[in-house]
């Protein structure tokens, strides 16, 4: 018999409070032209992205962290020393270690809480958040800080026509806490390694370090470039929206509800026609609100549920109490859905 005493966290985690952090700087769609020959309407109709944030050098991904972060803690009506995890999604800290979270949960005034970065793309949102609803549930913490954090325009190649003008920056912040009914569902996650040259970064760093030009890509002028993220877009497209709308659908069964039941819908903000797609695969009732954030944030990988989820609440398109359907997919290929209830 196990001497080993039982967790006592609490019954169920939710949501209690969300921020978001968009950088100063808009970019239309003219700015990239610049680089690639297409044009807006072109743009518009393969994506529906208008516009999209960059970050100055003074917006980092710590600083972006930080400010979304005071205002989910504000929004959850907590204090920052009551937080006992921060977890950090992303793949634009360009430090190796230690993990940006520790920097953060040190920014923030929150005293000594676990702090870790993760790994999992468009996807790392919904990690991070099943996560925290583990670390809630088994005691370790009672308040845990999840945040998707992307400086993408670092990691843009604006000389591809392909993904150009997809990718924008921000940070999108939750406190997820201890809830006394259900209202973070069963996560429906998981990977397709063998698919995951279609989503990559172009060179690896080692690569770069080395510096052997012929493994290398230059620039119209012969120059190396900085590593960027390429995709097979048609390929992205197909799985997107034909198998994560198998994966949503899941979701809603696993946590005991049907289409009808749902308030909102907030899928990764990758493409208007993905998320167009999958509302009609997964056949929506119209009272259902769709995230569209995409058109004027672009796509900012983990921080685009989180983003999107604050943009609804702060316009009044969704509402407290909420019952939300989010899923989240990208790079690996990785995905995880799940519902939650609305802080």
């Amino acid at each position: 018999m196990s001497k080993i005493k039982p967790s006592k966290g609490a019954p169920y985690a939710r949501i209690m409070g969300v921020g978001g952090y968009r950088p100063t700087r808009v970019v239309p769609n003219e700015v990239i032209l610049e680089t690639i020959d297409s044009s807006d309407e072109w743009i518009r109709s393969r994506s529906g992205i208008a516009t999209r944030h960059w970050a100055s050098d003074e917006e980092t991904v710590s600083m972006m962290s930080v400010e979304a972060s005071g205002k989910a803690i504000a929004d959850a009506g907590i204090t920052p020393e009551q937080i006992g995890g921060v977890i950090v999604s992303t793949v634009s800290h360009f430090k190796q270690t230690p993990a940006v979270a520790t920097d953060i949960a040190h920014k923030i005034g929150a005293g000594k809480p676990a702090a870790f970065d993760i790994s999992a793309g468009c996807a790392g949102f919904g990690y991070g958040l099943t996560l925290a609803k583990g670390m809630i549930v088994e005691g370790s913490a009672e308040y845990v800080l999840v945040i998707g954090v992307e400086r993408l325009s670092d990691l843009t190649d604006l000389e591809d026509r392909a993904t150009a003008f997809l990718f924008g920056d921000g940070a999108g912040a939750v406190v997820v806490g201890p809830s006394q009914e259900p209202a973070i569902g069963p996560t429906v996650w998981g990977s397709e390694g063998d698919k995951s040259e279609t989503i990559k970064q172009t060179v690896s760093w080692n690569d770069l370090h080395i510096g052997d030009v012929s493994k290398l890509p230059l620039d119209k002028n012969g120059e190396v470039k900085f590593p960027a993220i390429t995709q097979e877009g048609q390929a992205v497209f197909r799985w997107a929206v034909f198998e994560m709308a198998k994966v949503a659908q899941q979701a809603l069964e696993v946590a005991g509800i049907s289409p009808e039941d749902l308030d909102v819908f907030i899928p990764h903000q990758a493409n208007m026609r993905i998320i167009d797609s999958m509302v009609k695969t997964l056949k929506l009732p119209e009272h259902v609100t769709v995230a569209r954030d995409v058109e004027t944030t672009g796509n900012t990988s983990a921080a685009s549920i989180p983003l999107a989820m604050e943009r609804l609440l702060a316009t009044g398109q969704a509402k407290s109490g909420d019952t939300a359907l989010i899923i989240g997919f990208g790079a690996g290929l990785v995905y995880a859905a799940t519902v939650v209830t609305l802080p």
